[in-house]
């Protein structure tokens, strides 16, 4: 029974030593890399040691949405404040969400203050929103008076 202990024990120790071998780096191998050559050591990471913790395994969380944290496209940065189809846009430009979640504009139309409008006939949005052609000049292909 006591060599069983011994023998335990023994192995327990070779392990310990075997994982603390492995954890600690060689004397050939530099503690830091040099990744673009211009020796500086400021910005160098330490190389791998081997040793990884659940923490730093675990797979990142999903990307809060706005479906079930609506405040998100209210945020600095964020594309719109209006939630449609679980992505924060602006309902008042956006060619897919044009006015109102859904509502998609045509392929030669573009989104204008909430509605959709053609920039390459329309007098009031002539080739962009609100670039008004004068009294009597006709908006032809996205300019005005082009002939």
């Amino acid at each position: 029974m006591k060599a069983l202990h011994i023998f335990i024990l023994s192995a327990l120790l070779m392990a310990l030593a075997i994982t603390n071998l492995s954890a600690t780096p060689s004397g050939d191998e530099p503690l830091f890399v040099d990744n673009d050559g211009d020796g500086d050591r400021s910005q160098a990471e330490p190389t791998s040691v081997g040793i990884m913790s659940r923490f730093l395994a675990q797979k990142p969380r999903g990307m809060m949405t706005c479906n079930k944290y609506p405040r998100v496209c209210r945020a600095a940065g964020s594309p719109g404040p209006d939630c449609c189809e679980r992505k924060c846009v602006n309902v008042m430009w956006d060619r897919f969400n044009c006015g109102k979640c859904g509502k998609k504009c045509k392929y030669s139309e573009i989104c204008c203050k909430g509605k959709c409008v053609n920039p390459m006939s329309n007098r009031l949005h002539c080739g962009d929103c609100y670039n008004r052609c004068t009294k009597g000049s006709k908006c032809l292909y996205g300019m005005c008076s082009y002939a």
